[in-house]
Parts: structure tokens; sequence; C-alpha cells
């Protein structure tokens, strides 16, 4: 039975490749359920110029295809290196049961990966952020979530 080292080894082995191949960073992302791949990802911002295009990203979106599912309760994802916030609220949107990875976000940083600038916006008030959030009060703001309400058969998540 694989551990989670050999697990982690893998990821870090995709997002080497990656590299190699000159389709993104240096990130790779493995999603596993009782014991087994069912999702893999690297990075690919710049390949696909599509800043969403993590490497966990894409191993969630793997795993949930492979799975027919948009919740992967009962598994881990393996990432080369911690999760940004972005990744790391699709960990939780998946509800994924456990995180593992090698390098830190300090790690990353000295390399001109700089997540924590992320980290500190996102502490600060809405109105005090470098990209500010406003809202405007609309008469029709609930309608979309009345309807949701309504809905017989809506799927929660």
């Amino acid at each position: 039975m694989p551990t989670h080292e050999d697990f982690l080894h893998h990821a870090l082995a995709i997002a080497e490749a990656n590299v190699r191949a000159g389709r993104g960073g240096p990130f790779g992302a493995v999603v596993v359920r009782d014991g087994q791949v069912v999702g893999e990802g690297a990075n690919e911002v710049t390949s696909r110029n599509d800043p969403t295009a993590h490497a966990e990203i894409a191993a969630i979106r793997a795993a949930c295809r492979a799975l027919d599912t948009f919740r992967l309760d009962g598994c881990t994802i393996y990432a080369s290196a911690e999760p940004c916030p972005m990744c790391l609220a699709a960990i939780y949107w998946a509800r994924l049961d456990q995180v593992f990875y090698a390098a830190t976000r300090a790690d990353a940083e000295r390399i001109g990966f700089d997540d924590q600038r992320f980290y500190e916006e996102l502490a600060l008030p809405a109105g005090q952020r470098r990209v500010p959030a406003a809202r405007l009060d609309l008469p029709d703001a609930l309608r979309a979530f009345e309807v949701w309400l309504a809905k017989g058969d809506r799927i929660p998540y």
C-alpha cells in the first residue's frame, strides 16, 4: 500500500516534469481515495493564460470528473507546495478530508511566488483591500436565491 510520502513524491514528480515540459510553475498535486490516485494536476497558469490553473485546482477537477461528483469526501490531496488561498478554498469547497504538502509558502516566496500578500489582503476588511469590494443594494439582488430556495430538485452543497 502506498504511503503519504509516496503520494507526495508523485506530486513532486509531476511538478518537476511540468517545469521541464515548460507548461507552467513548479507545482503538482494528486487526489487520492482508498489508496488510489483519482486525479492529478500541474500548474499551467502561463501555458493556458489562466490564473486559476493551479495544480490543486486541476487535480480536484480531474478527481471530480473521475468520481462523477463535486464532493471529494473520503479523499486526500497531496500538493508539492503549501496551497495558496484560492486552492485552499477549493479544497474546502470540495470537502477533501486532508492535505499533505512538501514545500512551504516561505519556500515558494524565495523563488518568486508570493502567496503571503494574498493571505494578508484577505485578512483586511473588504473596503481596505488593494482590490476594494463594495455591495450595491439592488432590489432584485436576492431573486436568484429565492428561485433556488423554491426549487424542489436542487442539489445542496
